[in-house]
Order: structure tokens, then sequence, then C-alpha cells
């Protein structure tokens, strides 16, 4: 009988160094759960999906255009959104109905997106300037996102990672669900 408070102990102390080394640090520096809330990026993801979020990526490269990037809200930092980013730093974005055009520096004709994750739906019209550290990022359910349209661009500072691992519902379980790559602007991939 006098083993088991010293077993107990034993796991107690591997429990928490487990818990201090290793989950914490994990949750806090490389990936972390969320939850979808909400309809803003119907049909690409439904509300109630779980995902994982990459939060190391970042660390070694740039946000892309067409990644989903998981974020604090910049007017409310508690709270999460989750939207493709459109637009890079240094870029005009350029938003007029279902039409998005990207003026890039150093480039004489604009970026016009091929966006067939969106349904045709009216987008509005809005024309942004994003400085060296910021970044344009839209819903993909335009008619119901709250976007850079809405509050402008965003500063990489509220960036927490990107959509890396959606988990449920398993009929749907994707690496890197989402995730777009524009044909049209090859020159500009790392």
């Amino acid at each position: 009988m006098e083993k088991k408070p010293t077993s107990f102990m034993k796991d107690l102390w591997q429990f928490l160094f487990l818990l201090i080394f290793i989950v914490i640090p994990f949750r806090m520096f490389v990936a972390q759960p969320f939850v979808v809330s909400g309809d803003s990026m119907v049909p690409t993801f439904e509300n109630g999906e779980y995902l994982i979020v990459d939060q190391l990526s970042y660390r070694f490269h740039e946000p892309r255009r067409g990644d989903v990037a998981v974020f604090h809200y910049p007017n409310d930092p508690s709270k999460f959104f989750i939207k493709r980013i459109i637009g890079l730093p240094g870029e005009t974005v350029r938003v007029d109905d279902t039409i998005v055009k990207i003026s890039i520096p150093g480039e004489s004709e604009p970026l016009i997106l091929e966006e067939p994750y969106v349904d045709d739906n009216e987008y509005g019209s809005v024309t942004k300037t994003l400085k060296e550290d910021e970044f344009f990022v839209m819903g993909d359910n335009r008619n119901l996102s709250f976007d850079s349209r809405s509050w402008g661009p965003l500063e990489k500072e509220y960036i927490v990672g990107r959509a890396f691992l959606r988990l449920f519902p398993i009929t749907h379980a994707s690496h890197l669900p989402g995730a777009y790559t524009y044909t049209q602007d090859y020159k500009n991939m790392e």
C-alpha cells in the first residue's frame, strides 16, 4: 500500500512535466484548435467545423495570397476571425462588385483574381492601398462577410496562423483546407 502514494506522485509529476514543457508550449507556439463560427467562409468552411491552426509557418515565411488565415479581429482582439488573404503588403486592392483587381508594385497590369471558391455575389466597391505590414482579407461568402472591405486592412501582428487541418466533420477532413494558389500570380510565389 505504501507504493501507491509514491506512484501517484510520480504520475502527477509526469503529467505536470508533459503539460508545462510539451502541451502548453505546443498550444501557444505551434498549433491550436479553432471552431468556425458563422457563414462568412461558406462554401469553403461551414459553421461548426473544427480546425487546427498552424501558428509556426508564418514565423518562417510571409502569409501568401490564397491562404486561409485565423486572426484576432483588430477592433476587438478577444474575437477570432477566419478569412482568405487577398492583398499583400504594398499592393492596392480594388473591389468592384464581383471583380477583384490587385495592383502589384513593379507590374504594369493589375492581377485580376480568379476565385472559384466564391459564388457569384456582389462584393461592393472599395479600394485600399496596403502598407508594408498590412493584408487585405475577405470571406468567401462575400455577401455575409465582415472583412477588410468594412474595417480596413489587417495588420500582420493580429494574424494567429493559417488553417492547417480540418478535422471535423470527418468526411471533409483535409490538409491546408481552403488554401488556393492563383495560377496568374505565379511570379509572386516563393
